[in-house]
């Protein structure tokens, strides 16, 4: 029968959810669940070196736009850097300066916007400047610093300069961070370094390892940069290679730290819900970021040739491109840049540079983003509505609408826009604004119904107290019991073995009680602490978490008891089980109420509430397997902890059984199939 319930359980509850496959273009919902959107941007047009005059375009390996929309391409197999106008027209091919000195395989190029031109000149291990007309400027060369370790070797590969004319570096190999050259060439040091990450296997084997040992294994040293771009605030722009990462993207201050906001529902950092899928797997690897404007950045992604793009909190605003031989896709980028709001990326392998501007879907939210940056909350709000209009699974969009609302005053309004996008941080702080509002308008309602629940519990106490006085014995009853064993745990569980005071059908209406008050909690807390999926929340589930636990620990703590010389009947077990889960039942409907008057900041009272029923049931439970077995204090901890294994142990015969049932009915319908086949 037991194997027959457990089955039964797992029919029910251990479903696997179906998961969408990614559309072309989505953004991630709050659920993690990629979810088709309209496409942001469109291919406006492709040119390869033919179409641009100059020959095809050999392994070009960056490009960038400067302010006054001069485009610059580091050509690098061609040895060359060419200069373009806003048009994409060719003016300058600059592949010898000085004194018919030449590139030798330049991987980044950098205009400063007041015409001057960065090449990092890789294979010379130098920074070439130049004007936008070919005339040489000057050379920076190796940098020569104590700072440098003995090994280190200068390899140029991308640079920036900032508006103080200070240029940044990034070198193959370098994993102290980038490097910094003042505006006169002189090397000021490393900014910026990713931080060492480490298997704690590898560690420990170190750690145990002889010296010669630990020489010949892999050091732990950080990850190096492998592109850099400066933003329209003057803050640098990093990104980084590595898988499984958070932090793929770094927005460094001056001194070097991290600020990069990260408010979204996750990291900024590509892909999050579709890692197993598809032919390429595992997380997004940027090779490129490129600033834009009102704080928005985008980066582009070369494992899947997707393109990322956020907001200065983090929220991911679309995604389009990918990999592919249509026009619009890509085979490698390597580089991305904005010009105003076209994007420009740069393909490598094909020596082709792709120009998408953005379709009605992608400017309405581009419109909204710069208008609600800029404080224009009513046109942002009109932008949002209609980004609505074209997507209504657009989370992003009811937020801004719900800042808008908020800046405006009107805090219920809000509420229900942020509910809405599942904006638990600026939900709080409308509904806090809100729960003022209510508070000061309806202060004397307040304080008098106050005033009344504490008279009415003042005279219940007083009544109580009265009730009591003088009585050295508490007659207390089967209804009451369970609230007695809460409070007298010895006495309430050695009443209800040894007097008959417990009742199985009281234990059996505590666990259903503590589904359905469970039930409650789940659907009707608080939005700030309410974290399940409408989508997915089924009832059922709760059946697994509480009523297939409850039966795996008696049918334990039974079958063990009975070789560890235990006292107690099963139907004890049941019953101190049951009423061991009281806390839970008492703590649980004043929860779900207080949850639904809180703010985030204040939700840590609720989750203490949680904690403090888990102590509690665990004390219970110690107390009254200790007092139906007859155990001592030590022997009970032991016997509880096995109890666990035993549970580990039924759960796996369980699916061992449950999967060769599987197989023997596949098997039995193959037979059947192939019986019906032959006669």
């Amino acid at each position: 029968m037991l194997t027959a319930m457990f089955t039964a359980f797992l029919l029910i509850g251990w479903s696997i959810p179906a998961f969408a496959s990614p559309a072309e273009t989505y953004t991630y919902s709050f659920w993690g669940k990629p979810v088709p959107a309209p496409e942001p941007y469109a291919v406006a047009g492709v040119a390869n070196g033919i179409d641009l005059g100059v020959g095809a375009l050999k392994t070009p390996n960056d490009l960038h736009v400067a302010a006054n929309g001069t485009i610059v391409l580091a050509d690098t197999g061609n040895n060359r850097v060419l200069v373009m106008n806003k048009e994409m027209k060719v003016t300058r091919v600059i592949d010898r300066f000085h004194t018919n000195d030449t590139f030798n395989g330049p991987e980044g190029v950098f205009h400063d916007g007041k015409g001057q031109i960065y090449v990092a000149d890789t294979g010379n291990r130098r920074i070439v400047v130049v004007k936008e007309d070919g005339t040489f400027v000057r050379t920076i060369g190796e940098p020569k610093s104590p700072l440098l370790r003995n090994t280190f070797q200068y390899t140029p590969v991308k640079l920036a300069v900032d508006r103080a004319d200070r240029i940044y570096v990034v070198s193959k190999g370098s994993y102290e961070g980038i490097l910094e050259f003042e505006s006169d060439g002189r090397f000021d040091g490393f900014v910026g370094t990713n931080k060492v990450k480490f298997n704690p296997i590898d560690l420990l084997w170190k750690r145990i390892s002889t010296k010669t040992q630990r020489s010949q294994m892999e050091q732990f040293i950080p990850l190096e940069f492998n592109n850099l771009d400066i933003g329209q605030d003057g803050f640098i722009f990093t990104t980084t290679s590595e898988e499984d990462s958070d932090q793929p993207i770094k927005k460094l201050n001056p001194s070097g730290a991290d600020i990069l906001r990260s408010k979204g529902y996750f990291p900024p950092k590509g892909d999050t819900g579709n890692l197993m899928l598809g032919s390429r797997r595992g997380s997004s690897i940027f090779v490129d970021v490129t600033g834009d404007v009102s704080g928005m950045y985008s980066g582009l992604d070369s494992k899947r040739g997707r393109i990322f793009t956020y907001d200065k909190d983090g929220n991911m605003l679309y995604e389009f491109g990918g990999l592919g031989s249509q026009q619009s896709n890509f085979r490698t980028p390597v580089a991305i840049a904005m010009q105003g709001e076209q994007v420009l990326v740069l393909d490598r392998d094909i020596g082709r540079i792709t120009t998408l501007a953005p379709t009605r879907y992608g400017s309405l939210i581009r419109e909204a983003v710069v208008n609600l940056s800029n404080g224009k909350v009513e046109a942002s709000t009109a932008a949002w509505s209609k980004v609505l209009q074209l997507n209504a699974n657009y989370d992003i969009a009811y937020s801004g609408i719900g800042k808008s609302l908020l800046k405006k005053g009107e805090n219920r309004e809000a509420i229900t826009y942020f509910k809405l996008g599942n904006n638990r941080e600026w939900y709080s702080e409308a509904f806090k604004r809100y729960r003022k509002e209510v508070v000061q308008s309806h202060f004397g309602t307040i304080v008098l119904i106050a005033a009344i629940v504490i008279a009415f519990i003042a005279f219940a106490v007083k009544w109580g107290g009265r009730r009591l006085a003088g009585q050295y014995y508490e007659e207390v009853g089967m209804l009451r019991n369970p609230f007695y064993t809460m409070i007298h745990p010895f006495n309430g569980f050695w009443e209800m073995k040894y007097e008959h005071k417990g009742r199985i059908k009281i234990a059996l209406a505590i666990l259903f009680a503590l589904v359905v008050f469970l039930i409650i909690k789940q659907q009707y807390s608080g939005f700030v602490v309410n974290f399940s999926n409408p989508a997915e929340w089924n009832s059922m589930d709760t059946l697994k978490f509480v009523v297939l636990p409850f039966v795996l620990w008696c049918v334990a703590n039974w079958s063990l008891t009975t070789l560890m010389d235990g006292e107690g009947k099963f139907r004890e077990i049941v019953m101190a089980t049951a009423y061991a889960l009281m806390p839970f039942l008492v703590i649980y409907l004043p929860q779900t109420l207080y949850s639904n008057v809180i703010t985030q900041n204040e939700a840590s009272f609720y989750y203490l509430l949680d904690g403090l029923a888990l102590v509690w049931f665990i004390w219970l439970l110690f107390v009254g397997t200790m007092t139906v077995h007859q155990y001592t204090p030590s022997k009970t901890v032991a016997t509880m902890l096995l109890t666990l294994v035993v549970i580990g142990i039924m759960l796996f015969l369980g699916v061992l059984f449950f999967s060769m049932l599987q197989q023997m009915i596949s098997f039995a319908i193959s037979i059947f199939r192939e019986l019906s086949f032959r006669y």
